[in-house]
């Protein structure tokens, strides 16, 4: 079975984590008296961030009020689907989450965002999100019924790998504080990703906090900083679509995969009606025997009336489609993250960061210029 862009919701894993390391910076110590009394004096150039003036005269260091970065970021994550219903030809449609089982399921995402920001607050960072991606998708799973001894096998199986390619429009913010160049973030964004399989675009959520210091250079202007924090991924579970079924089904192979699973429905049912008939009436009306053999039936029913339909759907192919819902959510919704940052002035900084551990791995290299507005 050869599946293209029903895979597509995939994608809900990709999300644009695109956290800025810039902030209101409390300078403290002796050593930097010099610099507190300059700014206690000095005169606010920029209309924002509002009140800027005001907390630039209490020793707070500003970062340029507004700036644009460019983002790539590569991310490879796993997946679980659940309660996936398909229909063929606006017919009815089957829940299938009984019988079709995922292996292992990844989403790999490559994009190129632009990020304009602004500091609305001394204090909070707002942004926004524009960006493209190409993504990969790889997905093994399979059709399972039982048998009379309640032992599933697998009667149809099929892995994917596909491509497409999506944007994405967001928004987000950041509040944040420093104090002697340590710092405590946590941002937040929120992002539609449109992708044309979709009724309607996928919205995700991401939640960041990040810890981090600052080491300053011989260069007044030049500093390293570093952090650690997480990465949080919620997302909208409901995803509804239609394709084409030639999209979903390679059609020199689907009818033979068909047949064959017809036979082995029908060897199935034959096994555990033998069973059932072969049980004593006390013994029928046991409860884990009339469980047993009622889950039996559910789910040979099922996967016949699924095959049903797409055996009549075959016979049509070309302008037959499928109809489908289902429910997603990664894996594991945390991951670690560690990043580092080089200032080369206060208007040009280069970023990199990373995240790992649990089922999730990504890499950010990012591009930023910023300027007073």
């Amino acid at each position: 079975m050869k599946v293209s862009k029903l895979m597509f919701f995939v994608f809900f894993i990709f999300t644009f984590q695109t956290f800025s390391q810039v902030y209101s910076d409390k300078i403290v110590g002796k050593k930097n008296e010099e610099i507190i009394d300059s700014l206690k004096i000095e005169k606010y150039p920029y209309a924002l961030p509002i009140w800027g003036e005001k907390v630039a005269q209490k020793g707070y260091k500003l970062p340029y009020s507004a700036g644009v970065s460019v983002n790539y970021f590569w991310q490879e994550s796993e997946i679980v689907i659940n309660d996936l219903e398909v229909g063929f030809n606006n017919g009815p449609k089957y829940n299938l989450d009984e019988i079709v089982r995922f292996d292992k399921s990844t989403v790999e995402a490559g994009a190129l965002t632009i990020r304009p920001d602004i500091w609305l607050l001394p204090f909070l960072n707002i942004y926004g999100i524009f960006g493209k991606a190409n993504t990969g998708t790889k997905i093994n799973a399979g059709i399972y019924v039982p048998d009379a001894d309640n032992n599933w096998s697998q009667i149809v199986s099929f892995g994917t790998k596909a491509s497409f390619e999506a944007t994405t429009f967001g928004l987000g913010m950041t509040p944040t504080i420093g104090i002697g160049g340590g710092w405590f973030a946590l941002d937040m964004n929120m992002a539609w990703t449109d992708i044309s399989s979709l009724d309607k675009p996928a919205f995700s959520y991401v939640f960041g906090p990040r810890l981090g210091k600052t080491f300053k250079l011989r260069n007044p202007e030049r500093n390293i900083t570093g952090w650690v924090g997480g990465f949080r991924v919620h997302i909208s579970g409901d995803t509804n679509g239609n394709l084409p079924l030639s999209d979903l089904f390679d059609l020199s192979t689907a009818q033979e995969k068909v047949d064959s699973g017809f036979e082995k429905i029908a060897e199935n049912q034959t096994k555990v009606d033998n069973w059932w008939e072969g049980l004593t009436p006390a013994e029928q009306k046991k409860p884990g025997n009339v469980a047993k053999h009622n889950t039996a039936n559910r789910a040979l029913e099922s996967a016949g009336n699924i095959l049903a339909s797409l055996d009549g759907a075959l016979s049509t192919a070309e302008s037959s489609s499928i109809q489908y819902s289902l429910q997603k959510r990664p894996k594991d919704m945390w991951n670690f993250i560690v990043g580092s940052q080089f200032q080369y002035n206060k208007h040009l900084m280069f970023r990199a960061e990373c995240g790992f551990l649990g089922s999730r791995t990504q890499v950010l290299g990012s591009l930023q210029y910023r300027f007073g507005l």
